[in-house]
């Protein structure tokens, strides 16, 4: 019946598109591979893919299982790693995964005492999840989520670790710069430096643009903080950040932080974490460091 190597060589199928890598990736041979799909094809009674010229493409009943799949696997691997570090004397691994782009010198900053206290622990940290990391979380593919936008599921849950104030970040010399605070309509005319993320999930658009039907001139992504904070100081335009980080690098360039309207846009960042890992103690332990630090 269905086995965890099927799954594997459906996802090797799906990567490569051919039998011939999808082997060579497995360490098998074709016929070998071919011969465990096509007894397991006759004992479902169904077609897992097929063939067209040298590709391979899925039936319904073969992308039923790759979902499944996408599902599973990192759950297995989850176990192996954890029950590997347990075998050679280690407590386990941390994976954590970030939703909040400029959170990175935060997290180092509880990264270091973590590590002094937890030796025993690996950590890994992934970035590669903008705003999907809730399903990364829920497949096992990480341990622990940083984000400014929890949503709320059964599995999971969100603790929120340390408040902020999202904030518009202008050059000293910038004519806004005379101001504590700034309104939608002054931004009209203006460049916006934000990171490769969709307009709708930045908080500059649906929390203080959008509501008053405002835009911007231009809208530019740049991948690094570094490099937009360099931007906007030079006065090639404005960006939008939290007010610790604005702070952080005011300290050697000549930024400023506004307030956007008269109330602003204050919110938190929060760990997520699977319900049932909550009382893990290295877990639990860089939750409680998170919120004495922050």
């Amino acid at each position: 019946m269905l086995e965890r190597f099927h799954l594997e060589v459906l996802v090797a199928i799906q990567k490569h598109g051919t039998l011939t890598r999808a082997a060579e990736e497995l360490h098998l041979s074709q016929s070998a591979l071919t011969h465990s799909i096509k007894k397991l094809e006759g004992q479902l009674g169904v077609t897992v893919w097929q063939k067209e010229g040298r590709n391979l493409r899925l039936t319904s009943a073969g992308e039923h299982m790759l979902s499944f799949a996408s599902r599973i696997l990192p759950q297995f691997s989850h176990v192996e790693s954890t029950l590997s570090h347990m075998a050679s004397g280690q407590v386990g691994a941390l994976r954590i995964g970030m939703e909040c782009h400029p959170c990175y010198q935060w997290l180092l900053k509880v990264i270091a005492p973590f590590l002094e206290k937890w030796p025993q622990v690996e950590i890994d940290i992934k970035q590669a999840f903008k705003f999907g990391g809730l399903a990364a979380l829920h497949n096992f593919e990480i341990d622990l989520l940083v984000t400014p936008d929890p949503l709320f599921k059964p599995k999971v849950t969100f603790i929120p670790v340390f408040d902020y104030e999202h904030k518009l970040v202008v050059s000293s010399t910038h004519k806004l710069a005379k101001q504590d605070t700034v309104a939608p309509a002054q931004l009209a005319d203006e460049t916006l430096f934000t990171y490769p993320v969709d307009p709708q999930r930045l908080d500059i658009f649906s929390h203080f643009l959008n509501p008053k039907k405002c835009s911007v001139k231009h809208h530019k992504t740049i991948e690094t903080t570094e490099i937009m904070m360099q931007l906007v100081a030079a006065g090639r335009g404005v960006s939008a950040l939290p007010g610790w980080l604005i702070d952080e690098y005011a300290k050697s360039l000549d930024i400023k932080g506004l307030r956007f309207g008269q109330h602003g846009i204050h919110k938190q960042i929060n760990l997520g974490v699977r319900k049932e890992e909550t009382k893990v103690k290295y877990i639990e332990d860089f939750i409680n460091l998170a919120k004495d630090i922050s």
